[in-house]
């Protein structure tokens, strides 16, 4: 990842606008910045959440409050809590997320 053409700035994410993310079951909320072709959210998952699909996208996640479970399409399964974090690499190994409590995350893509 080449990070460039970004000055210096701050974002305060409870003013960033929310748009709302059905999932197969519950809803994803995102706060989405884009700083070129990098894009930064904040993402709250309604408990019982379960994402509509499997992802190829790679990520550099942070689980900032809750708990994340993430299952890989080869029947692998991972439990993120606060402080822990996961990356992937685009078109490495698809990925779906779900969580039984809720989970906020910070996500970099």
């Amino acid at each position: 990842m080449q990070l460039d053409q970004i000055a210096f700035g701050i974002t305060d994410w409870d003013t960033v606008e929310e748009t709302v993310h059905p999932g197969a079951a519950g809803e994803a909320r995102w706060r989405t910045r884009q700083f070129g072709n990098v894009r930064v959210r904040r993402v709250s998952y309604t408990p019982g959440y379960l994402a509509d699909h499997w992802c190829s996208k790679g990520h550099i996640l942070l689980c900032l409050a809750g708990e994340l479970d993430t299952e890989l399409a080869d029947g692998r399964r991972y439990t993120l809590l606060p402080g822990m974090s996961y990356q992937v690499a685009d078109n490495a190994e698809p990925h779906r997320s779900s969580t039984r409590t809720g989970a906020t995350l910070f996500i970099v893509d």
